[in-house]
Parts: structure tokens; sequence; C-alpha cells
């Protein structure tokens, strides 16, 4: 039902003009459900509007005049002294255009959910996309290079790196022993027992080869780190530390900005990363033909929080294939000037 219901049987006088030819006469109007009906004075239907089509020429001067849609010629007038018909009408018409479809709304819903949606993906989808694209892209040697400058940075955290004449070798030869590629450096000091960097570059702190007299321990943290690095690129858990802009530098300009370094040299320094998945790890350690057994009691000197390394040790029987001769390893233990 369109009209209202106080108003289905609301009738008032009216003059109404079929053309501009013609003279106005005096009609009846009824208004009914969905409809203006306009009779004579013997009760003759002259006219049906749709109310759906009705317009009000006029806003809201007196006398009121309306016509149809289509036929703007066509009129109805009505006097002031039919108030309560004109606003019965006036009520039906709002009521009516309230419930049209708004194209212009429509196209401003439409566009305000694509900015939205253009807004969201630049906060959520681009950044990532951006980071993702940029460690495809680096190229080893530039990924070298960003590992070096992150190094300098780490340095203000955990000293310069040592580097003995005599254990520089003995620790070439252990690099070339468990990793595909890249070198180990060992770090005077710093909270972080061992971290991995972009380039290849896996750290160690002092104390992974001077406190333990099996060097099946410090391969076990190399290792470790080199399970970390396959399973999260180094550089991108970098670009995902120093943000968009960090990333948008490196595609430009081929490098990283300082204070994304240093801030991300402090965090990382400062980070107690969780165990490696088992099963890679005790691949690693399978493939190197490695005990892990010495690297979980290293771990947990009660072996509960490593059980799974103790019970999955793939060389337990065979024992460890060497990973350094007692003379290189004693050099090694040096390379801090202990």
């Amino acid at each position: 039902m369109t009209a209202l219901k106080q108003f289905s049987r609301l009738e008032a006088t009216g003059l109404w003009r079929p053309s501009p030819d013609e003279q106005r006469r005096e009609v009846i109007v009824s208004l009914g459900e969905a409809t203006l009906t306009l009779s004579d004075i013997n009760g003759t239907a002259l006219a049906h509007w749709s109310l759906g089509a009705v317009n009000r020429a006029n806003g809201k001067d007196i006398p009121a005049i309306y016509h149809p849609d289509n036929a703007p010629e066509e009129t109805l007038e009505l006097d002031g002294s039919e108030s309560e018909m004109i606003n019965g009408i006036d009520r039906l018409l709002r009521a009516i255009d309230r419930r049209r479809p708004r194209p212009g709304k429509l196209r401003f819903l439409l566009t305000g959910g694509t900015l939205a949606a253009i807004a969201a993906a630049a906060i959520f989808w681009v950044p990532d996309a951006l980071e993702r694209y940029a460690v495809t892209v680096v190229p080893p040697v530039k990924r070298v290079e960003i590992g070096n400058n992150l190094l300098q940075h780490i340095e203000r955290v955990a000293g310069k790196p040592c580097a003995t004449r005599d254990a520089q070798q003995p620790l070439d030869r252990l690099a070339n022993r468990l990793l595909t590629r890249g070198r180990i450096v060992i770090l005077p000091g710093g909270a972080r027992v061992s971290a991995h960097l972009p380039g290849g570059i896996v750290l160690l702190n002092h104390g992974v080869v001077e406190d333990f007299e099996d060097p099946d321990v410090a391969a076990g943290f190399v290792l470790a780190e080199a399970v970390r690095a396959s399973e999260t690129d180094p550089l991108a858990a970098l670009l995902d530390h120093a943000g968009l802009v960090a990333s948008l530098r490196l595609l430009t300009t081929g490098a990283l900005p300082d204070g994304a370094l240093s801030s991300y040299a402090e965090y990382l320094m400062a980070e107690t990363p969780a165990l490696p998945p088992v099963d890679p790890l005790i691949a690693a350690f399978d493939h190197a033909e490695i005990r892990s057994t010495p690297f979980a009691y290293a771990l947990d000197i009660t072996g509960e929080r490593t059980l799974a390394l103790i019970e999955a040790d793939p060389r337990a029987g065979d024992g460890s294939r060497q990973v350094l001769s007692d003379a290189d390893w004693v050099r090694l233990q040096g390379i801090c000037g202990a």
C-alpha cells in the first residue's frame, strides 16, 4: 500500500486543466491507496494519477499545483482551504520519494567502497607485497652487503667480531663444513647466543666455542641458524621490522637507512628465538652427519625441553663425522683472545 491509511478516504475540491488549451474545471479529488482520482460533480472519473508519478510544481506555494511526471501540461490546483488534502498528498509524495532508489547515492556508496578498498590495500596489502618483491629482486651480492652493514651496527651492541690470526682458518673451515654458502662470525658480547643475517652470515656468541669442549655444540648452533634462515628469509625479517619506507629505499637506492639497520640490530640482539621446528632441524643434523644430542644438552642441561632432539639423534650410534680437528678446535676456542 502506497498511501497512508489516514488519508485513504480523503476528498477535496480542486481545479483541473487537462491541457494548456482547455479551461480549468472544478473536480472532486479523491486520495486513494495508490492514486489520485479526479471526478466531476456527478462522480464520473475524469483522470487517475498514480501517486508514484505525481509531482508538485510550485514547492510550498499556495495554491498547490500538481501534475503527472510525463505530462506537466496537465495540472491540478488545490486552494489553501484544502490544506488537509495538500498535506496528505505532500506527505505521501515524500514517503514515495524516500523509497525510490538513489543512483547518486549508489554511486557514492560504490565510490566510497572502492576508495576504502584501495586504502585498505595500501595499508595492509601494499607493504607486504612490496616487501615480498624486494626480497625476490635483491641479488645475493646486495644481500651480503646488507648483512655486512647490519653487522657494523651490531658491533655497537655486541662488540667487534673476534678475529685472531690463528683462529681464522679454523673458523673458515667450520663454515665450509656446515654451510652451503656464507660465513661464521664470533661476537665477544651480546645476549643473543646465535643469529643469522642476510648474505648467509651466522653469528655465534663467544661462549659457544669457549664454554664447550665438544665442537658438535657449536656446529649445532650453526645448523639451527641455517634452518631458521631457510624457514624465514633474513632479509624479509629485516624489512618486516624496518617498514614500508625502508623497502622503498632499498628498491629505489639499493641501500637501507642507517636508522632502520640500527633499530633492527638492537632488536635482533635482544630477541630470544624459539627452537626451530624439530623435523627440519634433525634433517639438517643428519645431512651434516653430526649428533644432535650435544646441542640439545647445551640448550637444556636436563634435556627435558630438548628431549625430541635427543631421542631422534640421527648419529647417536655412529657418532659425528669430524667437525674440526682437535688442533683447529683449540685454536678456534681462543679466537677472542681467551
